[in-house]
């Protein structure tokens, strides 16, 4: 026979269960309300705001005229800026590589700015622009010296000048190191021929096709030559060493009398 059990009896209990109920309802309100109240402070406070930007990456420019370009601006809401929006800006200029905007913790934002890499500089009326790895010449508004590329000298030719930098990138970081500068010598048959002036004291012709895939064998080239005077290596064709007294000043040859001198 099943037991029965006196309402009274289980009032203590229902009313256990209605008070826990109540409790989690009020605890579960109260975190809503918290929530609420701590959302509202925050987007109130300048901790939801942009309060430091930072550049990484910049060499050719400054990163103010990075920060200026992307649109984003200090005081700004962490959440109503568009980072892709921002690269998409920063890539429209040409000497850009690859760009990444991204929020770093609560309150800064991170520009992280990949550019092409110098082949090398190309004189102009102002002083020096750079000539960039992609072939696009960077017009800089820094005091620049040519000390750490090569200088290109009469490459007026934007065909010729970027098929003379896409060699340059093929050459090893030791040979490009030892160019001072390059001087494009085009002759009516071969528009593509060129002049190199060296760090060591040699004076180097060559033709863009096949510039870097002989050029590589500078260093080689130079220890066959030896402890000689210096003087001009021509790779246009084949490989001949000459020096700048037999090019530039022959000495005539002693004519040898074969016949006696009349008395």
């Amino acid at each position: 026979m099943d037991k029965i059990i006196d309402i009274e009896d289980r009032i203590p209990t229902l009313r256990e269960r209605r008070k826990k109920r109540t409790n989690r309802k009020f605890t579960l309100l109260l975190v809503i309300f918290l929530l609420t109240l701590f959302g509202l402070l925050y987007f109130q406070s300048p901790y939801s705001q942009v309060q430091k930007i930072v550049v990484k990456g910049a060499n050719l420019t400054t990163s103010d005229q990075y920060i200026e370009q992307s649109g984003l601006q200090k005081g700004q809401s962490m959440w109503e800026i568009r980072t892709s929006d921002a690269e998409v800006q920063l890539k429209k200029n040409d000497w850009i590589h690859n760009v990444t905007v991204k929020r770093s913790g609560l309150t800064s934002v991170e520009i992280q700015v990949e550019e092409w890499q110098k082949a090398a500089y190309l004189q102009s009326e102002t002083g020096f622009d750079v000539v960039l790895e992609n072939g696009e010449v960077f017009q800089s508004e820094k005091n620049l010296s040519p000390v750490d590329a090569p200088l290109l000298s009469g490459f007026d030719n934007p065909k010729i000048r970027s098929r003379m930098v896409k060699e340059l990138a093929k050459l090893n970081g030791q040979v490009l190191s030892m160019i001072s500068q390059i001087e494009s010598v085009p002759s009516k048959a071969d528009p593509y021929r060129i002049r190199l002036f060296m760090n060591d004291g040699y004076e180097v012709r060559a033709v863009i096709p096949s510039f870097a895939k002989k050029m590589n064998y500078y260093p080689s080239i130079i220890a066959e030559i030896g402890d000689t005077e210096k003087g001009v290596i021509d790779i246009e064709v084949g490989s001949f060493f000459q020096t700048y007294l037999d090019m530039y000043n022959p000495q005539p040859k002693e004519v040898e009398e074969d016949e006696e001198t009349p008395e």
